[in-house]
């Protein structure tokens, strides 16, 4: 079976993670999630996560490094996780989603995250802390030593 890979973007800024909540499929409606979509067939990772949160949240992003690890969601289909920095735009929830919250690294657990999103998102904060503390300005994309992709290629 040809397994799909589904891109979230824990998009950060300013020390935040926006976190949106899903208004469809009825069975996911109501919880969050970090935002993103299907890699189209001959598109990249990254390029599926610009594209994605283009579509879903109207703004302009620039992919970073992959959070390591991989979530599956149903046969078939298989959640990656991106760090993402906010370029331009305001983001809204555009598509499949009734309300966007930036939170920061304390505020994390205040929604009820989808299962699947739940180990990125912690990564994520982690790495918030960590820029709070001078790391990385610009939010959660770096790690402290690691490559573009955390070693597991894209």
């Amino acid at each position: 079976m040809t397994v799909r890979v589904v891109v979230g973007g824990a998009l950060c800024h300013e020390g935040r993670l926006l976190a949106a909540r899903r208004s469809a499929p009825p069975e996911l409606a109501g919880r969050w999630e970090l935002p993103g979509g299907k890699a189209e067939p001959g598109e990249s990772v990254p390029e599926a996560l610009v594209r994605e949160l283009r579509e879903e949240l109207g703004v302009e992003t620039e992919p970073l490094e992959r959070i390591p690890g991989e979530w599956p969601l149903k046969p078939g289909l298989v959640l990656h996780v991106w760090t993402a920095r906010l370029l331009s735009g305001v983001p809204a929830p555009l598509e499949d989603h009734d309300e966007l919250r930036w939170l920061g690294p304390e505020e994390l657990e205040s929604v009820d995250w989808l299962d699947q999103d739940r180990p990125a998102v912690a990564e994520a904060g982690r790495r918030l802390r960590a820029d709070g503390r001078g790391a990385r300005p610009d939010g959660c994309g770096g790690g402290d030593d690691e490559g573009g992709d955390g070693g597991r290629g894209a």
